[in-house]
């Protein structure tokens, strides 16, 4: 954490603050691996976007279930996948969950954690993640964080998706999840929460357990600490003035 707070800058400490802040106001999910059933074959893939609370609720489900998840960003004014969304579906309506797994199609976070603690859980969804609280307080969350990941930026699209590790409740992978929201890149989320079966494989593969962790497969990059993979993706990625 010493180098991700690194020196003062009153921009950066309000973002790990307010991040921070957001962690707090969900402390019992999106941290931990519950019980875990059968694993699934394929990942499934979600059209989501960050600041949405309902899709919150729904990545906690995930870090809790120890899933990798292929993120579709879908912020307010996308052009890349929320048209993609309405030709598939009928609607734009987040969160939207693909099973290849059992060929499952589900709207509603709800009805979608329901489904996956059924098929890859090992009881029902813990209390934490029904009711109105969750979506309460991921929306004063979303307020905390000025509605970072709610609206998208002009971006350079990636010939392939981008891979992140991380866990829901991380301050900091947050603050990267965030961008890659705003920017619309897709990328497949490794969930590693405490007591994940998948920390021991990923700590052998980047040499160490600390997340964000990004690697991006089209320019071979490979990187730690979430102010530096912020700005590389606003390097790479962002749309420079005059172009559309």
């Amino acid at each position: 954490m010493a180098n991700e707070l690194g020196n003062f800058n009153p921009l950066r400490s309000f973002e790990v603050g307010s991040s921070i802040a957001a962690t707090m106001l969900r402390p019992l999910s999106g941290v931990r691996v519950g019980a875990l059933g059968k694993r699934p074959a394929a990942p499934i893939t979600l059209y989501e976007f960050e600041s949405c609370p309902f899709c919150r609720k729904v990545r906690e489900a995930c870090t809790a279930l120890d899933l990798e998840v292929n993120i579709l960003p879908c912020p307010k004014g996308g052009q890349r996948f929320r048209g993609e969304l309405q030709r598939r579906a009928g609607k734009q309506q987040f969160p939207y969950m693909v099973d290849p797994n059992t060929g499952r199609e589900i709207f509603e976070s709800a009805d979608i954690i329901a489904h996956l603690f059924a098929e890859y859980g090992a009881g029902k969804p813990p209390w934490h993640l029904q009711g109105p609280l969750p979506v309460l307080a991921g929306g004063f969350a979303s307020l905390l964080r000025l509605q970072a990941g709610t609206f998208a930026r002009p971006s350079r699209p990636p010939g392939q998706p981008l891979e992140l590790w991380s866990f829901e409740a991380s301050p900091f992978s947050r603050l990267v999840r965030e961008k890659l929201c705003t920017l619309e890149i897709p990328y497949l989320l490794h969930n590693v929460g405490r007591g994940s079966p998948s920390r021991p494989a990923f700590a052998e593969r980047s040499g160490k357990m600390q997340v964000p962790f990004l690697v991006d497969p089209n320019s071979n990059v490979e990187m730690f600490e979430s102010a530096d993979i912020a700005a590389y993706l606003e390097e790479r990625y962002a749309a420079k003035p005059g172009e559309v």
